[in-house]
This record gives C-alpha cells, sequence and structure tokens, in this order.
C-alpha cells in the first residue's frame, strides 16, 4: 500500500519525539505543552487521503484545493489558522541538460507544520535531517522549518544556474564555432536552452514577492525575530533571478547571432550558386548559337573553327572564375 505520509513526529526544545500516530492526539500533545510542534510530511495525497489531515489541522478549504490540485504559481496566501506557501523545486538533469520542476506546499499553524509534496524535486528529507541535526534552529519552531525550506530550495537553484550556465556556454562556442556545425541541430539546442530558462523562470520569479513579503512584513505564524534569515534567503533569490534573466538574454543574443550567420551562409550559397551558373551560361550560350543549324554562320567551314570556339569558352571560364574567386564568391 502506498504511504502517503511520509514522516511524522513531535518536535520539543529542538528535539525529535515520536508522538501518537493518530494525527489529533498528536497535535493535542504538542500543544499542550506550549514549546513544542508537530511536523507531517505528505507524498501526492489523493483527496480521500489528506481530508483526514486537512479536517485534523482545520487547513482552509481553498488551500487543501491548491494543494491537491498542485500546478500552482509559487505564492504565500494568510487564513484564518494557517498560513499556506507554495514553492516549486528544481531539479537538473545531467544527462538530458534539462530542467524539470516539483512542487511543494507549507502550511503553517498553530504548533504544526504540513508540507505536501508532489514530483521528485523537493529536498524535504534532508531539510528535515539538517534540521534534526541543529537543535539551535529547530527550537524556534515552524518558522525554522519554513524558512530551512525555503533556503533550501532557493539553494538549489543556485546550483542549477550554474549548471545552466555551463551548458550555455558550450552552446555559445559551438555556435561561434568557425565550422558552424549542424545549423539544425544547433537552433533546436538553443531553443531547448531557452525552454529550460523558461521553466526555471517560472519556478524562480514568482517566488520573489512571497520571500520578500516574510522578509521584511509581519505574517501570522512566523516570528518576526527570523525576518533577516528571510532576507537573506531573499538576497539569494534576486541573485537567481537576475542570473536567470541575464541567460535568458544571453540566449536570445545567441539565437540572433545564430540567424545571422545562416543569413550569411545562405548569402554566400546564392552567391556560388550564381557564379557557377553564369560560368555555365557561356558553353551554353556558344552550343546554343553553333546548334541552330544556319547554312550561312560564320567559320563553319573554317579548319580551325571548333578548337577556336573552345579555347574562347575556356579562355572566358577561366576568367570568369578568377573573377568570382577574387570577389569571394567562389
Amino acid at each position: 500500500m502506498r504511504r502517503v505520509i511520509v514522516d511524522s513526529a513531535i518536535y520539543r526544545d529542538g528535539r525529535r519525539k515520536d508522538g501518537p500516530a493518530d494525527l489529533s492526539d498528536a497535535l493535542e500533545e504538542a500543544r499542550a505543552t506550549g514549546d513544542a510542534f508537530l511536523w507531517v510530511g505528505l507524498y501526492e495525497p489523493t483527496e480521500a487521503e489528506f481530508d483526514h489531515v486537512s479536517a485534523e489541522f482545520a487547513l482552509h478549504p481553498l488551500a487543501v484545493e491548491d494543494a491537491l490540485k498542485a500546478h500552482q504559481r509559487p505564492k504565500l496566501e494568510v487564513y484564518d489558522d494557517s498560513l499556506f506557501m507554495v514553492l516549486k523545486p528544481v531539479v537538473y538533469e545531467p544527462k538530458s541538460d534539462r530542467v524539470s520542476t516539483g512542487e511543494l506546499m507549507v502550511f503553517v499553524g498553530d504548533s504544526f507544520v504540513v508540507t505536501v509534496r508532489h514530483g521528485e524535486g523537493a529536498p524535504l528529507a534532508a531539510v528535515r535531517r539538517r534540521l534534526e541535526a541543529d537543535p539551535d534552529v529547530l527550537r524556534h519552531g515552524p518558522t525554522a522549518v519554513l524558512y530551512a525550506i525555503s533556503d533550501a530550495v532557493v539553494d538549489h537553484y543556485i546550483e542549477v544556474v550554474g549548471e545552466l550556465q555551463v551548458d550555455l556556454e558550450e552552446l555559445e562556442a559551438d555556435v561561434f564555432e568557425p565550422t558552424g556545425g549542424n545549423p539544425g541541430s544547433t537552433a533546436e539546442r538553443i531553443y531547448t536552452a531557452k525552454r529550460q530558462v523558461l521553466e526555471f523562470r517560472r519556478a524562480a520569479g514568482p517566488l520573489a514577492a512571497p520571500v520578500e513579503r516574510l522578509a521584511t512584513g509581519a505574517v501570522p505564524f512566523v516570528n518576526q525575530h527570523a525576518q533577516p534569515f528571510f532576507r537573506d534567503v531573499s538576497d539569494h533569490l534576486l541573485r537567481v533571478n537576475e542570473q536567470v534573466e541575464g541567460l535568458n538574454q544571453l540566449l536570445s543574443d545567441v539565437l540572433a547571432a545564430h540567424l545571422a550567420q545562416m543569413g550569411v551562409r545562405q548569402n554566400d550559397d546564392v552567391r556560388k550558386i550564381s557564379a557557377w551558373a553564369a560560368m555555365a551560361a557561356v558553353p551554353t550560350m556558344v552550343a546554343g548559337i553553333y546548334g541552330m543549324n544556319f547554312e550561312h554562320m560564320p567559320e563553319l567551314t573554317w579548319a580551325w573553327a571548333y578548337p577556336a570556339v573552345i579555347l574562347v569558352m575556356v579562355c572566358i571560364e577561366v576568367g570568369l572564375y578568377r573573377l568570382f574567386k577574387r570577389r569571394g564568391w567562389m
């Protein structure tokens, strides 16, 4: 049977404590002490599977609907009994040089955190282990979890931007390679890279406003003393978005340069074809004239007429070849 709740524990004074299996009892125990909270992690729950959790934590129906449907933009919403934040982790696949995104929903309320993960890109297991290894941070409660998740997602953005930068440098080198490579393949790679950057922008760009809100404004269920930490996340995210915009602009420039190169190559091809056509026209014209079967035509009875005509055609062809060669048409 598929396990929906991947992890559940009570944290008191920064230390993990396995609580009751029943979520209601676990939440009641966490609230009873006043210095503990319950963290429940779920992976791709169905509506029926999530109904029990949403009822126990009194989650807002609109937030529950967003958490189940996924495909949400990064956002931060405040309800009466909870805070709801959506993040889109990004994963870079080295074998295919592709960027894929997951979705991560975080509910924060009175003495609880509920995380809902969609896709494989959410680093929740690593975040939980890192927090459990640092009780000084974890004892700050649900705010510490929200900060750690946001920080982990944005830090991974930085790594993915670095990978995309390397790919773009290789693509740029191929475009300006003297041999030119395969124009069709290069254009396809540029458009593919543009799609990857666009996918990244959809994940990182909209997240800036929610993180800025956590860093500068009073948000319910979030400790105001955590604002400097969220400002650090906001600074990192700002740098990421600037780098992504730079990558997108550079890709546009590379595409424009590639199209210009293709235009130049096409012009060169047209000139070469025109030059060869002009050279072919001379013997065709001469042969056509002498093939018109006139009875009275100059030099028809001259013994040296044939070699003389051949010599004239050769001289004209050589002259044309040298002329076109000097002008760079051949």
